[in-house]
């Protein structure tokens, strides 16, 4: 393919390929044409081109196939362009001659064609320079279009369309000629030529105006000619054509002269020629008038449904603005279309035109228009439903019995009420909360317009009005309840008004529906009330015959919509429902056959209507309340049923006696027994199987059954993917409201009258139920379906037999219904054996199965034969037996070959792609080459378009389902398509679907394959490529929208080779398409792009736009070209009502944002803010709402809001649901800079980055953030106030601390206080939807324990806010009108207890800060000081609610303990509820208390903290009625029985219990806040005393709090979740030694006169000292520290010692934190002994003692790391305290404590003694603890031999070390040792004494260095005096006179001081300090001393002298020094 890619054909590689690679060789030639001839320049276009076009014209004789010849005549027109454009006239003149040719072969006819295509390229490329030929050719393609067929007929439509294009106003001459043919083609019976017909008008009502003026009604009524017999494609094309017509003639483009007596159009003009059309059709007068006198005028459906989508495009042509300006004028003329009685003659004719006008409704109301224009035509729309209501008042009032209304007024005034009911419901729906001031507008009246129609006489229109008071609730949920109040009222007040009771109760029925829609509910008491309602009716219903009917249908319509509100509702009422349910059947089935000789007409309508209303009832509670179908209650149900089944044979008889009167009673009761029986297991109805299964094939089979429209039955029985088969599925079109019509058949639309019952159906459109008869085939196909698996095998081979038998029998349009009926029904069967995995039978029963769907495989319907193919693939399924399966495929292999006619030829080949549908795919290569054989012949069977789509279709199914297998077929596979496309004409659409289809499987076959480098690949690669192509460039949509499929899934495989170039702006221009299948799939490619090349898609998209010609500007491009192509998706979304187009939409734009959001910030937070103010209420309310704001002269940000009209941005008018769409993207912009530069939430950072390059940072836009969720937090939407909430709280979550650079001390956030308060304040109003309160309240406490605001005033603002809605919780759920369900209330003031407890808990500890230490300064450097004063006054903000609060507090988490109890003690619960929930709704209160019980616990407990547990009578408590009746003995009634200690305990133990219960449960893989929460509120009870000392005196408690505090540790890795635990178990072991300590204070104080052996032991271990696991708490605790202390050092343990995570690994570097952690387990390891008793001491220490020393042996070595320093003094503090422990001395114990404690001695020495040789031991360390073991232990344990000379011996290693700093250590510790208890210094000033002396002789020789040794030599004179002082009184002389010679040697002379170094100086001076100090106090020695040793007095004397001299100089020139001396001070302070 390569060797195409050149500007000349390369003939000779072209001439070496066979014929169908040339072609592709040729197309692929062309291409690159195309893209190279604009490119190219000029001079080498002329310079080759007479080659270039002799080639072309080569190309254009030899039979191109239709993409070809479209891509030639481009070409041919670009060269002409590019190049020299004088030979033009030859190529025209040549096309022309080939035109004119006699030659009618059809090997002509591709080249004919192609000639025709070139000259429509021609005269659009060229235009005006082809002028001359212009009339000529124009006369030659009209004559040659006289003998063409419909392939020439589409292509000479479509050449003229492009003729027209490119000559605009010069082509006038011919304008009349060609109207003339195109009128002839828009009738013509080919489809295709009909849409080319009406592109071709389209084009020419360009400059044509005649056609929209002197001959617009002809084209009108040509128009409504060419609706008869359409297809969807041309009531597209002609509603487009006709609808724009309409509007020039209307609004007019261009000026026209006007002619004499010719006026403008007006709108009722253009109107009534619609409405002619849509009335009498489009017939002419002679057929029109004939069908009159028949009494057959009924126009078809399909020209009414052409008019209104032509109503529908007109008006959006004239736009929203115009349509908002002329809505009450067009309203009228819409219904009176709809009132018409041409319209109305028969009920299906009604239903249809009310569907047609309501489509016009939706279609343009709801999508031109914006929210204030929907509000302003739902306002219209209720004037014209009032002034019908007042017309039928009028009517039905007056005296005079001749004026009374007609039925034919009746009709007219019901249909147009339904119209407007229906799509005022639907305009409030969307509103949702934003229509609000519409209800409040006393003006309009609109609830009470609409409740007024509940009266009307007509049902539909009853239930119009009951649908439309349901939407008002659904959109605004605040109603429903106000609403059901206001229906009940009135029902019971007009009981006797038959219509009031059946409008109100069909009213009531709707509203419950619409609850489970509103997530808010409503209150339980309105359950009580309606089933009061019900009973009442139902009981009554007897008492007046003339309301019998409807008092017994509306009762069981309350009854049935009831189960809507759920189990918890229903359980309350099930045993008055099973009652009313029995007495509306007999006792028994003799009485029911007793009943037949009874009664008469009425009675028996009156019996079935409630017979039918039960068993709707039934089926509604098994729907909704599957969990109360208990066995009993379902055994009560069966013998009502039986009853049911056995009056199903009665009812023809009744039916018989009765006449046709009780007929729909009696199938309407028919219908409810197959519903319920279709819903319950099949085995509980076993005995009635025989009754039932008559009836049905009586249903499916009998004489009387009427047709039911396939398109009802099928569709659910067939494969979506088969469905392609019949064109675009409802489901694909956007207009699949009214074309249902079209497919309905002969029963008609589906509307509310036939099943009043669906109304309260969970469905957001209203439901459209089928007529009796229909719906009743439906059920009995189900019913049949669920039946047949369970009845034996001869009952089913009898039933399939018969089943062929009536097909083969009967004849005509009969035998066609029961084959469908049938085959439906065992498609129905075969689906339910498939999905319960039953088998269907032997042989007997498998040969008519096959039989049956063999035929209606063969059955001329196109559905019946899709569903048959998939029965047969579902029969394979079920039987699982290959040889079965083989058999099936070489049948049809068989009648493949065979048979000649279309039907059946597709069936079977539609059968070999589906048969292994379920078999989990295709194994035999065998089968699939054999269907690849068969199916590529079919699929080239030109002469029948039918048989190669559907051949084409299961080949691609046999792609997918071969897998792997059909790699060997694949080249062969892409060549066929390939060739396919390039042959197959335009006007075959659907095999080029097909087509699609079959290359989307090839191309997903070869998956990432697509990749390879290999010439085969490379050729498939183009293959794909260019056959995409061939469909991008089809006339047909659907085609277009398999070539982006195709595109998708080859970029998903092979990215590198799919040209975004192209492929981008292809999407793009068909992003507004009218198709809605081409538009999925734009935006499900758009949205697989958007992931991998977000920012190369929006480059692309733009760059269109700039090269688009002016004349196809559309809106979207000028959306795309303001804000880019994201900016368009937005605009997209806010028009689309398809959820699954929205999701994809919404989803792109999430991808584009996530890869470009950061690096295009600015555009994208503008766009957010663009689209958030497309809507003026969001706007004034910026600026109302701020300007509201108190004291806001202080906060003048008001100018920053007042917002200019935004009708100048990109965006108008979008609906709320696309607002909160952009503020949820604003909140995933923040999450996604969360995780990137550090600068978006750091002004100064940002700032200074921006100097250095030009990125851009969110923190620079934050005016913006605030400002989009202030916007958003105050707009009329309730939604979209909860996303400006929620965006609000992440703003101030993130950007809280971020300071402001120019005003250091304060934050970023400080200015927007008056903001915040403003987006607040709304949510706190007392109309506020609950759940907006509580999301307000979660924002409040943001902000305030944010720390932001620092001005007591402003926080006493938002804290009003806070106590304002803690007032509304007080008053409770007491309040009278209730309007949601009573769990709102639990969600809010839990919202709100949530909040004030973060609030209190930031305030606790914010003081705590401030008392403590050093954290001022800290705490200044980290958070600007800002939260300083505030925090004060917060905590006395919050200290005046505290009462109240605390007492809420307690009362929640006491609700929440009772709701965590597990199901089984659910007896337990309140039966009225808790203090905050009802017992209604415990499991919707569940997820409130969830998440929010933690914070209360945590602030309930710093409460108790706070008040010490001391219980302060707080007087009345602030509240208007008590908090529960279980309130923690806070109650009036309680408090006098229990003591404040019992209320202590009950807290104590309610806050422990909470805390256990959820740290204990599997299920708390739980935020870890949760966690932290519980166990800081554990920390905090324990720092209290009282609760201290009960948790010391319950050992079973401790134990139990350990045991789930050491699970907690093992299972939780979070560095603070483990020191929180290791601190709370210190504070257990606390509280025990205080128990301990108390019990043992009293007891000696009790026995004190006793002797001490009587003296009992407290502690554990008692007398024997064992200690038992799980009931001992050292144990415990033990256990605890040992799994911390082994997972931070696994060297401790023996197993793991020589694991590689052990000793034989690497050393394990602790960080800062798991310093801190083995630091706490230490200390607690340290308290354990003295909280045993000394014989349980004795066994816990030796584990204690081995755990310290190891874990001092591994700090000492070094091997924790760089932070050992931390671990260090920890350690040491354990083992004194281990080592100073009243068991050491206790006499009991003593004896084994020295023992153990002089092995642990031995153990350090011996340690020491290993370690010493190895590197990086830490000999300080060392001495240290050895220092601690001598001076803390009792003296029996240091001075036994040989440990004493072993410590001598180590201390005398340390005094000869090198390391200076080990030195000075040593000698430090000397001093201690010298200074401590005399048998311990004695020995060591014995021994060492001399050793010290000695070394401070040396000194005088090599006099200090460096600091270091200077402190040495400073500390071993230190040593040395402590010695001499050590000594007794009568020693001490000689020892100083020692001392003093010392310090004599250490002083310099003059000369030397001068030049010694700085330490040698400091020693001199601190030498002589010492000599001034101690020499006065040994005078005597002193002076002995001088006076024999001249030489020391006169050195001592020269010091004295220099010392004084410097202290002179000092006081001289004090400056000079004063600059060293802080430095030298630092230094002696720093050593």
């Amino acid at each position: 393919m390569e060797q195409a890619h050149s500007l000349l054909l390369n003939e000779e590689a072209c001439s070496q390929l066979r014929e169908p690679q040339r072609a592709e060789f040729v197309f692929e030639w062309l291409r690159f044409l195309k893209k190279l001839l604009p490119a190219t320049d000029r001079a080498d276009v002329k310079q080759t081109q007479k080659r270039l076009v002799e080639q072309l014209t080569a190309v254009l004789t030899s039979s191109p196939g239709p993409p070809t010849r479209l891509l030639l005549g481009q070409c041919l027109a670009l060269v002409y362009r590019v190049g020299d454009s004088l030979m033009s006239s030859l190529t025209v003149d040549r096309c022309n001659d080939i035109i004119r040719s006699k030659d009618d072969s059809p090997s002509f006819l591709p080249t004919r064609l192609a000639a025709v295509a070139c000259l429509g390229a021609l005269y659009e490329q060229l235009g005006r320079l082809l002028i001359n030929s212009f009339k000529e050719t124009v006369a030659n393609l009209l004559k040659a279009m006289k003998s063409a067929e419909s392939q020439g007929r589409c292509e000479i439509m479509l050449c003229i369309e492009r003729i027209l294009k490119g000559l605009g106003v010069s082509a006038v001459s011919c304008h009349r000629d060609i109207y003339k043919s195109a009128r002839t083609c828009l009738t013509d019976r080919s489809m295709a030529v009909r849409c080319a017909a009406a592109k071709c008008l389209l084009e020419l009502q360009r400059e044509a105006v005649f056609l929209w003026s002197s001959e617009l009604e002809n084209v009108a009524t040509l128009c409504y000619r060419a609706f008869e017999g359409s297809n969807y494609d041309v009531r597209v094309s002609i509603s487009k054509l006709l609808g724009t017509l309409l509007a020039s003639a209307l609004e007019p483009r261009q000026v026209i002269a006007p002619r004499p007596g010719s006026k403008r159009n007006s709108l009722q003009e253009v109107m009534e020629l619609l409405s002619s059309g849509f009335l009498r059709g489009g017939a002419g007068f002679l057929r029109a008038s004939g069908d009159m006198l028949k009494g057959t005028s009924s126009v078809s459906r399909d020209v009414r449904v052409g008019i209104t989508q032509t109503c529908v495009v007109f008006v959006s042509i004239l736009g929203g603005a115009w349509l908002e300006a002329n809505f009450s004028c067009l309203l009228s003329l819409l219904m009176e279309w709809v009132s018409h009685t041409k319209a109305t003659q028969y009920p299906t004719d009604a239903v249809s035109c009310r569907c047609c006008v309501s489509f016009i409704l939706r279609a343009t109301l709801g999508t031109l228009l914006g929210e204030k224009a929907q509000i302003a035509a739902a306002k219209e729309i209720c004037q014209m439903i009032s002034k019908q209501k007042r017309v039928m008042d009028a009517a039905l009032h007056e005296g005079n019995m001749e004026t009374r209304v007609s039925p034919a007024d009746v009709a007219a005034s019901q249909h147009i009420l339904v119209c407007t009911l229906l799509e005022l419901g639907s305009l409030l729906q969307d509103l949702s909360s934003t229509a609000a001031p519409l209800l409040q507008d006393t003006s309009i009246g609109m609830l009470d317009t609409v409740i007024s129609v509940l009266l009307h006489p007509s049902a539909s229109a009853r239930l119009a009005a009951a649908w439309c008071l349901r939407c008002v609730a659904v959109g605004m949920p605040a109603q429903v309840a106000v609403l059901l109040d206001r229906c009940t009222e009135r029902l019971n007040a007009l009981k006797s008004c038959p219509e009031a009771v059946a409008g109100y109760s069909a009213a009531i029925a709707a509203l419950l529906g619409a609850v489970q829609l509103c997530p808010l509910g409503i209150s339980h008491s309105k359950g009580k009330v309606v089933m009061n309602l019900a009973e009442d009716l139902l009981r009554s219903a007897a008492q007046n015959s003339r309301i019998s009917i409807q008092r017994t249908q509306g009762g069981w319509l309350l009854l049935s919509a009831l189960s809507t509100l759920g189990p918890t509702v229903m359980e309350h009422h099930l045993p008055r429902l099973l009652l009313l349910w029995k007495c509306a059947f007999p006792l028994s089935v003799k009485d029911v056959e007793n009943e037949l000789r009874r009664g008469d007409s009425f009675t028996w309508q009156v019996t079935l209507e409630g017979r039918a209303g039960v068993l709707c009832a039934m089926k509604s509670l098994v729907v909704h309340c599957k969990d109360l179908l208990t066995d009993d209650v379902i055994s009560r149900l069966l013998p009502l049923l039986s009853c049911a089944v056995t009056q199903l044979t009665q009812l023809p008889s009744i039916v018989k006696s009765y006449g046709n009167q009780i007929k729909n009673a009696a199938t309407v009761f028919r219908l409810r027994v197959y519903e319920i029986l279709t819903l319950l297991q099949p085995k509980t109805y076993e005995e009635s199987f025989g009754i039932v299964l008559k009836q049905l094939l009586n249903d499916l089979t009998g004489p009387e059954i009427t047709a039911c429209a396939e398109l009802n039955l099928l569709p659910s029985l067939c494969c979506s993917q088969d469905l392609a088969l019949l064109g675009p599925g409802l489901q694909n079109v956007d207009q699949h409201y009214i074309e249902e019509q079209l497919r309905g058949g002969g029963s008609g639309g589906g509307t509310l009258e036939h099943d009043p019952f669906t109304i309260f159906e969970k469905a957001q459109e209203v439901p459209t139920p089928l007529p009796p008869a229909s719906a009743l085939t439906a059920a009995a196909v189900q019913l049949f379906g669920v039946i047949f698996p369970h009845l034996g095998i001869q009952q089913r081979a009898q039933i399939l037999e018969q089943f062929c038998e009536f097909v083969r029998q009967l004849k005509g349009a009969r035998q066609q219904t029961v084959q469908i009926h049938v085959a439906a029904a065992f498609c129905c069967t075969l689906k339910c054996l498939a999905s319960s995995r039953r088998e269907l039978g032997p042989e007997e029963v498998q040969r008519p199965a096959l039989s049956l769907l063999l035929g209606a495989l063969e059955g001329s319907n196109p559905l019946l034969r899709c569903m048959a193919a998939e029965g047969l693939a579902r029969l394979v399924q079920v039987l699982n037996d290959p040889s079965i399966t083989v058999s099936i495929t070489l049948m049809s292999f068989d009648k493949l070959k065979t048979a000649r006619d279309a039907i059946t030829r597709t069936g079977h080949a539609l059968a070999l792609g589906t048969v292994y549908r379920y078999l989990s795919g295709i194994s035999s290569p065998q089968y699939i080459s054999a269907c690849v054989g068969v199916l590529f012949t079919l699929s080239q069977d030109s002469t029948s378009p039918e048989v190669q789509m559907w051949a084409l279709h299961a080949l691609s199914m046999v792609v997918d389902l071969a897998g792997p297998l059909y790699h060997s077929h694949l080249e062969a596979s892409f060549t066929l398509v390939l060739r396919l496309l390039l042959s197959t004409p335009h006007t075959h659409a659907e095999v080029q679907q097909s087509l699609g289809r079959s290359l989307n499987a090839l191309i997903t076959s070869m998956g990432p394959d697509l990749q390879g480098e290999g010439a085969g690949v490379c050729a498939v690669r183009t293959s794909c490529l260019v056959g995409c192509a061939v469909m991008q460039d089809s006339q047909d949509c659907l085609v277009q929208a398999q070539a982006i499929s195709c595109l998708q899934q080859l970029h998903m495989f092979a990215p590198r080779f799919v040209n975004l170039a192209s492929l981008v702006p292809s999407l793009c221009i068909n992003l507004c398409s009218s198709y809605l299948s081409l538009r999925r799939a734009v935006v499900a490619c758009l949205r697989q792009l958007a992931q991998r090349e977000a920012v190369e898609v929006s480059e692309h998209a733009v760059a269109l736009v700039k090269e688009l010609p002016r004349r196809d500007n559309s809106q979207l491009d000028v959306t795309i070209k303001e804000v880019g192509l994201e900016g368009a998706l937005f605009s997209l979304l806010d028009r689309e009502s398809d959820p699954q187009l929205c999701r994809d939409i919404q989803e792109t734009l999430v991808h584009m944002m996530s890869s470009a959001a950061e690096i295009n910030l600015a555009h994208w937070l503008k766009l957010c803010k663009d689209v958030l103010s497309a809507s003026a209420d969001s706007a004034a309310a910026a600026s109302v709402e701020t300007q509201q704001e108190e004291d806001g002269d202080r906060y003048d940000d008001s100018s920053a809001f007042h917002a200019k009209s935004e009708s100048s941005g990109p965006f108008n008018n979008l609906r709320w649901s696309t607002r909160v769409f952009s503020m949820e993207c604003v909140c995933r912009i923040i999450a996604q800079c969360e995780n990137r530069d550090p600068a978006h939430f750091n002004m100064a950072l940002a700032q200074e980055q921006r100097l250095h390059e030009s990125t851009d940072f969110l923190v620079l836009h934050l005016a913006d953030l605030i400002r989009m969720a202030f916007m958003a937090a105050t707009d009329h939407s309730d939604q979209l106030r909860l996303a400006g909430l929620q965006t609000l709280l992440v703003v101030i979550r993130k950007f809280s601390n971020v300071p402001e650079p120019e005003f250091p001390g304060h934050v970023i956030l400080e200015q927007y206080q008056a903001n915040v308060g403003a987006a607040l304040r709304p949510a706190f109003h007392v109309d506020a939807p609950p759940n907006v309160t509580a999301k307000a309240c979660q924002v409040c406490s943001a902000w305030i324990s944010s720390g932001v605001i620092s001005d007591l005033r402003d926080l006493r603002r938002v804290h009003q806010l806070l106590a304002s809605s803690l007032a509304k919780v007080q008053v409770g759920r007491d309040v009278p009108s209730q309007l949601y369900n009573e769990s709102t209330f639990t969600m809010e003031t839990l919202a709100v207890l949530k909040a004030w407890a973060e609030v209190y808990i930031t305030a606790v500890q914010g003081s705590r800060q401030r008392e403590s230490p050093g954290s001022h300064l800290q705490h200044q450097s980290e958070e600007g000081g800002t939260a300083d004063p505030a925090g004060a006054g917060l905590l006395k903000l919050v200290q005046t609610d505290l009462a109240t609060l605390s007492r809420l507090w307690l009362a929640a988490l006491q609700d929440h303990a009772l709701l965590t109890l597990p199901p089984q003690y659910s007896s337990q619960l309140p039966s009225t509820g808790g203090s905050f929930y009802t017992a209604e709704t415990v499991e919707q209160a569940r997820p409130h208390y969830h998440s929010a019980w933690a914070t209360i616990l945590h602030a309930t407990a710093l409460w108790l903290n706070s008040t010490g547990f001391i219980i302060v009578d707080e007087g009345p408590a602030n509240l208007s009625r008590p908090v529960t009746p279980t309130s923690m003995g806070q109650s009036a009634s309680m408090s006098s029985v229990k003591s404040p200690e019992d209320v202590n305990t009950d807290r104590l133990h309610l806050i422990l219990g909470i805390s256990v219960e959820f740290l204990c449960s599997p299920h708390s893989g739980e935020q870890l806040e949760t966690i932290n929460s519980c166990l800081q509120a554990l920390q905090a009870l324990l720092e209290v005393p009282w609760p201290r000392s009960k948790v010391g005196n319950d050992q079973a408690l401790s134990v139990e709090l350990l045991s789930v505090l050491h699970r907690l540790i093992v299972t939780r890795e979070s560095p603070s979740i483990q020191l929180a635990v290791l601190e709370l178990v210190s504070q257990i072991v606390c509280a025990a030694q205080e128990h301990v300590k108390e019990k043992r204070h009293s007891a000696e104080v009790d026995d004190g006169a006793a002797e001490k052996e009587t003296v009992p032991e407290f502690g554990e271990g008692r007398d024997t000292g064992g200690l038992v696991p799980g009931q001992s708490l050292v144990f415990g605790a033990l256990e605890l520290c040992l799994c911390t202390l082994v997972r931070k050092l696994p060297q401790l343990s023996p197993k793991l010692a020589g694991s590689p995570t052990g000793r034989g690994g690497q050393t394990c570097s602790l960080s800062n934190t798991d310093c801190r952690l083995v630091t706490s387990a230490v200390a607690i390891l340290s308290e354990l002994p003295s909280i045993c008793s000394p014989e349980g001491s004795v066994s816990v220490l030796p584990t204690v003692l081995y755990l310290l020393l190891g874990v001092l042996r591994e700090a000492v070595k070094g091997s924790v790391g760089a932070e050992s320093g931390q671990l260090v003094p920890g350690i040491l503090q354990a083992l004194r305290t281990v080592l100073t422990s009243p068991m050491s001395r206790a006499e009991k114990s003593r004896g084994a404590w020295t023992e153990l404690l002089q092995s642990a001695l031995h153990t350090l020495l011996e340690s020491w003694s290993t370690d010493k040789m190895e590197p990086g031991v830490d000999e300080v360390t060392m001495l240290t603890s050895l220092t601690i073991f001598l001076l803390y232990s009792t003296a029996e344990v240091t001075t036994v031999e040989p440990l004493q000379t072993r410590c001598i011996q180590t201390f005398r290693a340390g005094l000869e070390s090198k390391d200076p700093i080990v030195l000075s250590r040593s000698y430090q510790l000397l001093v201690s040792l010298f200074q401590g208890p005399e048998p311990i210094a004695r020995p060591f000033i014995l021994a060492l004494g001399g050793c010290l002396v000695s070394q401070l002789e040396e000194v005088e020789k090599s006099r200090p260095q460096g600091p270091a040794e200077l402190q040495a030599v400073q500390d071993a004179i230190r040593a040395l005096e402590a010695l001499v002082f050590a000594a007794d009184e009568t020693n001490r002389p000689q020892l100083v006179a020692v001392l003093l010679p010392t310090l004599i040697s250490l002083l310099l002379d003059e000369n030397a001081l001068a030049s010694a170094p700085a330490a040698s100086r400091s020693l001199h001076e601190s030498a002589l300090r010492d000599l001034m100090r101690i020499g006065p106090q040994n005078s005597a020695v002193f002076k002995a001393l001088m006076a024999s040793a001249p030489h020391m007095k006169a050195r001592l004397e020269a010091a004295v002298k220099g010392n004084q001299e410097s202290v002179n100089t000092k006081a001289q020139v004090p400056r000079v020094i004063s600059k060293n001396t802080p430095s030298i001070q630092l230094k002696i302070n720093f050593l």
